[in-house]
């Protein structure tokens, strides 16, 4: 069973064919992906019209190329899946109407999948894990808790109040000049820094509730950066150390929270999960790693090929949907806002 996916709801714009092998093997057979970062670099951030332009310039070849490198015909998939949302209206469209016109002309299934969906299922795809398991969602958009309990079926322990870790690294690089996209600049620069010298709070570390903040870690280095102006590099370094060291006491603590809302919910997870482009920062899962061993548990972290946005986990998504007959018509619209619980499950698919 083979299907192809399709991602366009930021700035990647990405084509993948997955399939399983009858023995059960899954198999990667293409992952194309094309970034936008040096359309957006100037800007310090994602531009919306930017974003869909060039996706509408890329979709086709990407899409090629996908198919060029599996060795295989549109024809020979047996589905196609096209990111259908959260995400920015303008590129979610071309994706998913190029998806839908291959779905039209080969005569195949169409599979609309939510972007956080695709996250979520990504640790089925690489390690074969069964649910439920407990997953830290963290991305530029999303920070997030969920108890993963199967397709479909989400339990929602814990999100931010305020902005995503993906935001607030990305916010902290603006304010500190470093290069777009911010996440991996601010990961550079604290490796050459003193996560000891600045002592940033650490939002609602101890609360048993699983919930997020950061805009007040976010103005804390503000401040602190205004403060001891102009800044050196050494400054700098040691912002982004004190910074990101904070951010990881925040995931731990509050993943910690997760797991016990989980339990207490009567779930028993057997692995801890973290997905998103956020995942793919080396602190963050040493941390987590170290977190799900005190739990007995094991942490599961994507490749960092697929921590970002990319093709293979919506075809591998449109594959778990497809092997429960969870499939969709022509009249799936693309969604900027879509929350999990929203999604149908197995038992909701003939209603």
């Amino acid at each position: 069973m083979r299907v192809l996916g399709i991602e366009t709801t930021c700035d990647e714009t990405a084509a993948s064919v997955v399939s399983i092998e009858r023995s059960g093997e899954t198999k990667i057979l293409s992952n194309e992906v094309l970034s936008q970062i040096a359309a957006h670099a100037a800007y310090g951030g994602v531009v919306p019209e930017i974003a869909a332009r060039a996706h509408v310039e890329a979709i086709d070849r990407i899409v090629a190329r996908a198919f060029a490198t599996a060795g295989l015909k549109p024809s020979e998939v047996d589905a196609v899946a096209a990111a259908a949302g959260p995400g920015l209206v303008g590129g979610v469209m071309v994706g998913l109407t190029t998806g839908k016109a291959i779905a039209l002309a080969t005569g195949k299934p169409f599979i609309a999948i939510n972007h956080l969906e695709a996250h979520a299922l990504t640790a089925r795809l690489t390690d074969g894990i069964a649910f439920p398991y407990l997953l830290l969602l963290v991305s530029g958009g999303h920070t997030q808790l969920l108890a993963v309990r199967g397709v479909g079926d989400y339990l929602k322990l814990g999100g931010t109040i305020d902005d995503a870790v993906g935001e607030a690294f990305d916010k902290i690089a603006k304010m500190l000049a470093l290069p777009y996209p911010g996440g991996p600049s601010v990961e550079r620069e604290a490796e050459k820094g003193d996560p000891d010298r600045f002592d940033f709070p650490r939002p609602m570390q101890g609360r048993p509730e699983p919930d997020f903040s950061l805009s007040g870690l976010k103005t804390a280095v503000r401040l602190v950066a205004e403060r001891i102006a102009p800044l050196s590099d050494g400054d700098v370094a040691d912002l982004c150390a004190s910074f990101q060291a904070a951010v990881v006491d925040v995931l731990v603590d509050r993943t910690r929270a997760g797991l016990r809302a989980a339990r207490a919910a009567g779930i028993t997870p057997t692995a801890l999960v973290v997905a998103g482009g956020v995942a793919a920062n080396e602190p963050i899962r040493r941390s987590l790693t170290r977190l799900a061993t005190e739990a007995g548990l094991p942490m599961i972290a994507p490749p960092l090929a697929l921590c970002g946005d990319n093709g293979a986990m919506i075809a591998w998504a449109g594959l778990e949907r497809l092997r429960l007959g969870l499939v969709d018509d022509m009249g799936a619209v693309a969604r900027p806002r879509w929350p999990l619980s929203e999604l149908r499950r197995p038992e909701t698919a003939a209603e």
